[in-house]
């Protein structure tokens, strides 16, 4: 897991892949943390995405950086503690002036059966699971 974490923060944006009915939308995020032993993204509850991963969790993200790429499949599940929305906030400084932990706003959620598939056009693909 330390090692998605990694390749995503050092990609710097990475896509996720929702379902909205039977249409696919995939948009481009940013956050990613480790927290209390599992892999966390961030977004607003108010945001069409919150909506459907609340519909359907599972999701894949997808990076790509020096001609290697991770796709992460999952489900997402949100984690409502304070302390866990406090630890994605401190970890993206930037999001503060948009969010809070307190403002019903902030959502937080984690990787559940993850597995994590690291690939190029010249290595065998690696996976990993968490």
């Amino acid at each position: 897991m330390e090692r998605v974490a990694k390749f995503l923060k050092e990609a710097e944006t990475y896509y996720l892949a929702t379902v909205e009915n039977d249409q696919p939308r995939v948009r481009p995020f940013g956050t990613i943390n480790i927290f209390d032993g599992k892999l966390y993204i961030q977004t607003g509850k108010v945001k069409e995405v919150s909506k459907q991963i609340h519909a359907n969790p599972k999701v894949e993200i997808c990076a790509f950086k020096n001609g290697e790429w991770v796709r992460v499949a999952g489900e997402l599940v949100e984690d409502e503690r304070i302390e866990a929305k406090k630890a994605m906030l401190e970890a993206y400084p930037s999001l503060q002036g948009m969010y809070s932990a307190e403002d019903g706003n902030t959502e937080v959620f984690y990787f559940k059966n993850a597995v994590a598939t690291f690939s190029s056009f010249t290595k065998t693909p690696e996976t990993v699971e968490f």
